[in-house]
């Protein structure tokens, strides 16, 4: 079966790129993008999820001032996405990865949901974790945990109220390269600290050498094969595990 959009929910919400398995399903996930949309990394990443038997839902974020953004990039777009990013609200984030997350678990049946973030969509999947309760959040090199800036995180990071996470019951499980502009090494020790102070179980990896985007093919500048091959096997493992 292909991807299509879809509404989540009432006719003129937030919509969604769902891509179904084409046999049994194990259970779904939600694709939280990176600051580019939904473009057709993200679309490539749900058609592989289904192929490995998760329903994938990428919800469009951005909905309320741009519909079905998916950009590529270049300086230029990413800019664009620089100038929505910033236009996104913390409650306003919350509520739709609600609906989204309603959305996968009704196309789980009896099985669990993830939420699968990528860059600012890993900063979105720990939002939505502190907030919601689902199976697992893997999280590609995701900003802001601990600190603010953007109304998207509002005043108080996701990170600051970990015992939330251990509340709503996630798995956490994160990946950071070594050289990530965004994600300096002393935050994520920070991170990892919260996360166990909180009794969050989770799993916390730095990759020698890595840069910020390194799991994205569509960037080979900042592409690692063999860190972004390795992520993956972590993340499909513990899709089976938690789900």
């Amino acid at each position: 079966m292909t991807g299509q959009w879809e509404t989540l929910g009432e006719a003129g919400g937030i919509e969604a790129y769902v891509h179904r398995p084409a046999s049994e399903v194990r259970g779904a996930v939600v694709v939280c993008s990176e600051l580019y949309g939904v473009n057709a990394y993200v679309r490539a990443t749900c058609a592989e999820l289904a192929e490995a038997g998760y329903a994938a839902l990428a919800p469009d974020y951005y909905w309320r001032g741009a519909r079905r953004t998916g950009l590529g990039y270049s300086a230029e777009e990413r800019e664009e996405g620089l100038v929505l990013m910033r236009a996104l609200d913390r409650d306003e984030l919350v509520a739709d990865a609600s609906a989204a997350l309603a959305a996968a678990r009704a196309e789980a049946g009896e099985r669990g949901v993830a939420f699968l973030g990528l860059s600012m969509g890993g900063h979105i999947a720990m939002r939505a974790a502190t907030e919601l309760s689902f199976e697992l959040a893997a999280v590609f090199y995701p900003g802001w945990l601990l600190n603010t800036g953007f109304p998207l995180v509002g005043s108080v990071p996701p990170l600051e109220t970990s015992e939330r996470i251990a509340a709503g019951g996630a798995f956490v499980l994160g990946f950071r390269g070594e050289l990530d502009h965004i994600i300096p090494a002393e935050e994520w020790e920070q991170a990892e600290q919260r996360l166990t102070k909180a009794e969050v179980p989770h799993e916390l990896v730095t990759y020698p050498g890595a840069r910020h985007g390194f799991a994205c093919a569509d960037r080979p500048a900042d592409h690692d094969p063999r860190a972004g091959a390795d992520a993956w096997r972590k993340v499909y493992s513990a899709l089976a595990s938690h789900l």
